[in-house]
């Protein structure tokens, strides 16, 4: 399955791309392949214990995530002759760092900070992502 979401139809003579159903964008709003990196990088910093500042650590993964999967989604998406999924990159660059927010990582550094908030987040957020429609498409 390519990444980019598909939401029309043109005329070809080769086979004709299937639109993107509701449950189609939502695995390809996810950067999936980022927040598994996340999972792993923060359970490394986690593990190495007082030996590392795991505060600064932790804020300079999440940057890193950040700007990777802004990459990564627009390295994913491209399709000549169609413009840049800005829609779709900005989606999953928020998804990341929603994920992340549900996973703790340096948001558990926060003193107001709440794993049931972010969770919930996390629901709400996949949910309502799925029925936006990228206007690059």
């Amino acid at each position: 399955m390519a990444r980019r979401i598909i939401t029309r139809r043109l005329q070809s003579t080769r086979a004709p791309a299937q639109i993107d159903s509701y449950f189609d964008k939502v695995v390809k709003y996810i950067p999936a392949d980022v927040v598994a990196a996340w999972t792993l990088v923060s359970g490394l910093i986690a593990s190495a214990g007082e030996q590392v500042s795991q505060s600064a650590l932790l804020w300079a993964a999440y940057g890193f995530g950040i700007v990777m999967t802004s990459l990564w989604t627009w390295r994913q998406t491209q399709v000549k002759g169609l413009p840049v999924a800005k829609t779709q990159i900005g989606i999953a660059t928020v998804a990341f760092a929603v994920w992340v927010a549900a996973l703790g990582g340096p948001f558990e550094l926060l003193p107001s900070y709440q794993r049931l908030y972010g969770s919930l987040l996390l629901i709400a957020y996949t949910l309502v992502v799925g029925v936006i429609v990228p206007p690059e498409g």
